[in-house]
């Protein structure tokens, strides 16, 4: 059986525990790997390897690290479908959809590659009588990601280009069932140049993640996953004086107006509800269906989520694969199961697709839940699978409080005709990111992603100008240089002059 290792200061390290987790291909239901889980002290040893690291990293020159990360660039461009077939086989997405996930990821080391320009820094002259000021941006040294299932290649991408292009070392701990994208990334690192130690990967569970949490040697700590997991990551690592970006869960909301197309908003909610099996912080779990076009609107997101064709993430056919886990399977299709009892109408039931060939995957089926409530099981909890409700208001005002009234703030998007409808809705609504007639609305690599409310745990979103930010910090530097025709100035106990 293939075993999935540590990769510390350049290259592979066995795992010294002698604990390791399973990795299922979701799509048969087999185990095909396993991999290292780190202890604590193994946890310290890679913090230890990128400490020294940082202290030339950190001093390298903006020319140095971007020759890395435009190597890394290219590299990674010439190795997508590797990277992709890694995502396919472990967490069980199509192909399509795993090499969209690179892609993505792509951006945000396009981004790092210009990092000289985002830290350029700040100087006035003559702010007094032969005094400058200058304010600059330095690493924080080293930092940690912590990353979920459901991007293993990209939500890392969202951390490490940057924090390394900023001049930090990084650990990286990504989710233990699908582990073996972090470790290509990594490797394709060190191909491109990275000294060795600047990435580094340590695969775990709770024991490596609370070793992070707690390690006085990380400045800053990087998170996505679940609300829960977010809000003690977040309280956690900031008791122990770290810097902290913490993203948590969503329930992402679609408002469709009575003039919008309704074929274009039934297209735009069946991609955006079951697009890699709704294992998405982005996905449209929730359509809100305003005044009349209710019915209309559920039969078009029926007819076509019935025609979604379901297999191995390997199938060039296959439009929608398995869910990552059977307990996860299970979990999502009980949402289904009890929605009736709760109100809603279950106009699809996916629970009890089969795939011929592959009856022990993770399978199931698209769902679409109609008149549900808000307290419904199915509306307050993230899902996280191919689950859609339908709710009903006869009013944008009804809407935009029925979206504004869940505590999570992530991702909405407004479907309309209408631009002043449209200008009113992304200044009235509480979400962080907002799409007008864009049903995912996920800010490209030089914008920041991030929610609202408990979306969001920390001041910094993700990536983008936030991202710089959060993995340096700043320094003003005042500086007096005397002209040699000065006299001396003497001794003066006063508040220092500006004027």
């Amino acid at each position: 059986m293939k075993t999935v290792n540590h990769w510390i200061g350049g290259k592979t390290v066995e795992g010294a525990s002698g604990n390791y987790g399973p990795v299922t291909d979701p799509a048969t239901g087999e185990v095909t790997t396993q991999v290292a889980l780190a202890s604590a002290e193994e946890v310290d040893a890679a913090v230890q390897v990128a400490k020294e690291a940082f202290l030339s990293w950190g001093q390298s020159s903006l020319a140095a690290r971007t020759k890395v990360l435009f190597a890394y660039r290219a590299l990674l461009d010439a190795n997508r479908d590797a990277v992709a077939e890694l995502i396919t086989a472990e967490h069980g997405k199509v192909h399509s959809d795993a090499l969209g996930e690179v892609a993505r990821g792509l951006e945000i080391v396009e981004l790092a590659c210009g990092i000289t320009t985002q830290l350029k820094g700040e100087l006035s002259t003559s702010v007094s009588n032969r005094v400058d000021v200058a304010a600059i941006r330095q690493p924080l040294g080293v930092v940690a990601g912590i990353t979920p299932f459901n991007f293993p290649a990209m939500v890392p991408m969202w951390m490490f280009p940057l924090a390394i292009a900023c001049g930090n070392t990084f650990v990286l701990k990504p989710s233990e069932k699908d582990p073996s994208a972090s470790n290509k990334l990594a490797e394709l690192m060190t191909e491109a140049g990275l000294p060795a130690g600047v990435l580094n990967v340590v695969h775990g569970d709770k024991a490596a993640v609370d070793a992070l949490l707690a390690h006085p040697d990380i400045a800053a700590v990087s998170f996505v996953g679940s609300t829960p997991i977010a809000r003690h990551i977040h309280t956690t690592a900031s008791a122990n004086g770290k810097r902290v970006q913490a993203l948590g869960g969503a329930k992402n909301h679609m408002l469709v107006l009575p003039d919008a197309d309704l074929d274009a908003a039934a297209d735009a909610a069946v991609s955006a509800a079951y697009g890699s099996a709704g294992e998405r912080c982005m996905a449209i779990s929730a359509v809100v269906a305003v005044g009349s076009i209710g019915d209309a609107l559920v039969d078009k997101i029926r007819e076509r989520a019935e025609k979604i064709k379901i297999g191995p993430g390997n199938d060039p056919t296959s439009e929608m694969g398995p869910l990552i886990t059977a307990a996860h399977r299970d979990k999502v299709a009980s949402y289904v199961k009890g929605a009736a009892a709760q109100g809603a109408d279950v106009v699809l039931d996916g629970t009890g697709l089969r795939v011929e060939g592959n009856e022990n995957g993770h399978w199931i089926g698209l769902s679409l839940l109609d008149n549900v409530r808000t307290d419904s099981d199915a509306y307050r909890d993230e899902i996280f699978g191919p689950v859609l409700c339908v709710l009903r208001t006869e009013t944008y005002e009804e809407g935009v409080a029925l979206i504004n009234a869940s505590p999570f703030g992530n991702g909405t998007a407004i479907f309309t005709r209408d631009g002043g409808a449209a200008r009113r809705f992304q200044l009235e609504i509480e979400a962080g990111m907002v799409g007008v007639n864009v049903p995912i609305p996920v800010p490209v690599g030089y914008h920041s992603f991030g929610g609202w409310k408990d979306s969001l745990f920390g001041d910094h979103h993700i990536y983008g100008n936030d991202g710089i930010h959060f993995y340096t910090r700043g320094k003003v530097v005042t500086t007096r240089w005397p002209d040699p025709s000065d006299a001396p100035a003497g001794v003066d106990l006063g508040f220092p002059r500006n004027h």
